[in-house]
C-alpha cells in the first residue's frame, strides 16, 4: 500500500505548486527590492515551500530556521507554543518574511510575530502556502498567500500527519479514516 492510497483527492498538483511559487517569488522580489530580506522558515512543514519559493526570489536574501512546537501527534493545536530551536541571525535592520506551510488557527504565528518584533527588525511579513481562514483563532493575516483551503486535513509538500506524507510532491486531502483510527 502506498501513501497515495491514503489521499482522498489531490488539491494542488506538483505543477500548480511550482507555478504558485514562481508567482509569489516574483511578487516578493518586487516588494523587497533594495531591502534586507531574511526568510524565516518554521520547521519542519515549511521547508519544502521555502526551498521552492526562494529559488524564485531574484533579490538578495538570507535564510534562517526556527523550530516551534504547538501540535502533538493529533490533529488539533494544543495552543501552547514552545521554541525548540531559535533563530541564529540578529534581526535588527532585517526585513523578515516568515514562511509557513499553513496558516490555520494563527496561534503560533501570532506568538512568533510578537516574539520577533521585540528583536527590532525593520518589518515582519508572512508568506503562507495554504490559508485556512475559517479555523482562525488569532488576529493574524498573511501578506502572501498561495491558496485558500477548505477545513480538511491536508498533507504533502511538507505538511504531515504524525510525521508522514511530507514527501508527497502535491498537496492532498487525507482520508478521515487514516487520522480517526
Amino acid at each position: 500500500m502506498s501513501m497515495n492510497d491514503d489521499i482522498l483527492r489531490v488539491l494542488y498538483s506538483e505543477e500548480e505548486l511550482e507555478a504558485k511559487c514562481a508567482e509569489l517569488g516574483a511578487q516578493i522580489s518586487k516588494d523587497y527590492e533594495g531591502k534586507n530580506l531574511l526568510l524565516v522558515s518554521v520547521l519542519k512543514g515549511a521547508v519544502v515551500f521555502m526551498t521552492d519559493l526562494m529559488r524564485h526570489i531574484t533579490v538578495p536574501c538570507s535564510i534562517d530556521f526556527m523550530v516551534v512546537s504547538s501540535y502533538g501527534s493529533g490533529v488539533k493545536t494544543s495552543g501552547v507554543v514552545k521554541i525548540v530551536k531559535d533563530l541564529d541571525a540578529d534581526l535588527a535592520g532585517k526585513d523578515l518574511l516568515i514562511v509557513e506551510d499553513i496558516l490555520d488557527t494563527g496561534m503560533t504565528l501570532h506568538y512568533l510575530k510578537q516574539l520577533l518584533q521585540d528583536r527590532n527588525p525593520n518589518s515582519i511579513r508572512i508568506a503562507t502556502l495554504l490559508d485556512k481562514p475559517e479555523r482562525r483563532r488569532a488576529a493574524v493575516r498573511a501578506d502572501y498567500v498561495g491558496y485558500q483551503v477548505p477545513d480538511e486535513f491536508v498533507v504533502g509538500y511538507g505538511l504531515d500527519y504524525d510525521e508522514k506524507y511530507r514527501n508527497l510532491p502535491y498537496v492532498g486531502i487525507l482520508k478521515p479514516e487514516v487520522y480517526k483510527k
